[in-house]
């Protein structure tokens, strides 16, 4: 593979590391927005360098090493993609006199959206969340309403960086409310945590359909940075499965926000929604909506032009895990506490050579979904379900966007031809 081990120079990127694992290639890495800090006085690594992207609670110089741990971990499931629980599982519901309120806004046709309209209903469902550690560590986030028993959703990076003894404090309104964990998953950043004792009413945000998105669609960011609560700004989706990828974040494992992966760490890569609506540390676990008020993503990372600053913020580069994704996770969260993530059982890596642009298949696992359906080695994957994959990052994100037991379509060039091949994912190993 030393095609693949070329690096990127420049400030852009942080300096090249040996390449390691079964697939090369570069992969920027992403900011978290949730605000998260260590113990009073700690500060940001000084080792950090520029960085294309990068992550706020916590965050990563995810490069060149790192594309072949993602394909590893997503595709041929070699780094365990399981969910980690920890707290409750799964809790008592909320009482009987709670009911739910789901406002879907109808724009009249042909009209500016109003915005004004959008925000007054939406943000009743969006909530500040504070997580207060044993060790006196800390972090601040977003999370969205998601049903009437008091479950909201979150990025696992806001509530498990000041690990499992950790208290959990939600304001929603001019109340604050105690919360408990029913699930966390590293390899999405997704968490659900639950009120405890709702309110009898709760504005509750319904789910968009993500898939129907279109680049240039006007969209609303609603969350707390900074701890303003409550703060909306609006923008456009700039694009549509953007490979974003930040390093995951176990419970307890908040004391620095920059971490360079290691051969046994766990990448998080997701397949998500541009959007240049201002986003800032804080906004992490709140919502991107559509004109309707409906949930389109939850906001996780943002794009920063160095490392070298911890207050770095909004650029116009904005990232949000897609609701259909999340209410996959969530769902499997509040029945089960653990989540199944897709793989197929390759390896990959880059097709740096003049021509079309794709991940190179280097390694087919014995009985795996993709050698059942007919994968070979050399094949080269331009798109999943129609949507271009030019680089393998580009690939896990959008095979770990997939379900379990659910066909995805592979294009692949096989001696010059153009083929589409079905392929089944199947369960990745915890």
């Amino acid at each position: 593979m030393s095609n693949a081990d070329a690096q990127p120079t420049g400030p852009a990127f942080a300096p090249p590391t040996t390449p390691s694992g079964p697939v090369n290639g570069h992969v920027g890495a992403a900011q978290f927005i949730g605000n998260s800090f260590s113990s009073p006085g700690s500060a940001p690594s000084s080792a950090a360098s520029a960085s294309l992207t990068k992550t706020l609670s916590k965050r990563s110089n995810l490069r060149g090493r790192t594309a072949g741990l993602l394909a590893a971990a997503v595709l041929s499931g070699a780094l365990g993609g399981g969910a980690s629980v920890w707290g409750y599982s799964q809790l008592t519901g909320a009482s009987s006199t709670s009911t739910t309120t789901r406002t879907e806004i109808v724009q009249a046709s042909g009209t500016t959206t109003d915005w004004a309209t959008v925000a007054k209903t939406a943000t009743q469902a969006v909530v500040s969340i504070n997580v207060s550690g044993s060790d006196g560590s800390s972090s601040r986030g977003s999370g969205v309403v998601i049903d009437s028993a008091g479950h909201v959703v979150t990025n696992n990076h806001v509530i498990s960086s000041s690990g499992t003894g950790a208290e959990i404090s939600v304001t929603l309104g001019n109340s604050s409310y105690r919360a408990t964990v029913v699930g966390t998953d590293p390899t999405t950043d997704l968490a659900v945590i639950k009120l405890v004792d709702p309110p009898a009413q709760l504005q509750v945000m319904g789910f968009a359909d993500s898939d129907s998105l279109v680049v240039g669609q006007e969209v609303m960011a609603i969350g707390n940075p900074l701890g303003l609560d409550d703060t909306v700004t609006t923008g456009i989706i700039s694009a549509l499965n953007r490979p974003v990828t930040t390093e995951a974040v176990s419970p307890g494992q908040g004391s620095s926000r920059y971490q360079q992966p290691t051969a046994t760490s766990q990448a998080v890569v997701t397949a998500a929604i541009q959007t240049n609506a201002a986003i800032n540390p804080g906004n992490s676990g709140g919502a991107l909506v559509d004109s309707s008020g409906q949930l389109v993503g939850i906001t996780s990372s943002i794009a920063s032009l160095s490392d070298s600053s911890s207050s770095s913020g909004n650029i116009g580069l904005g990232f949000a895990i897609p609701a259909k994704q999340v209410k996959y996770v969530t769902d499997q969260l509040i029945a089960s506490g653990t989540v199944q993530h897709a793989q197929i059982g390759i390896s990959a890596q880059d097709q740096k050579s003049t021509g079309a642009l794709g991940a190179e298949v280097t390694q087919v696992t014995s009985g795996s979904p993709a050698e059942k359906a007919g994968v070979q080695v050399g094949d080269l994957v331009t798109a999943v379900d129609g949507n271009a994959t030019p680089s393998t990052e580009s690939l896990v994100a959008m095979v770990r966007a997939g379900e379990v037991g659910k066909p995805i379509t592979l294009t692949v060039l096989r001696n010059g031809k153009e083929i589409s091949i079905d392929v089944t994912p199947e369960q990745a190993s915890r």
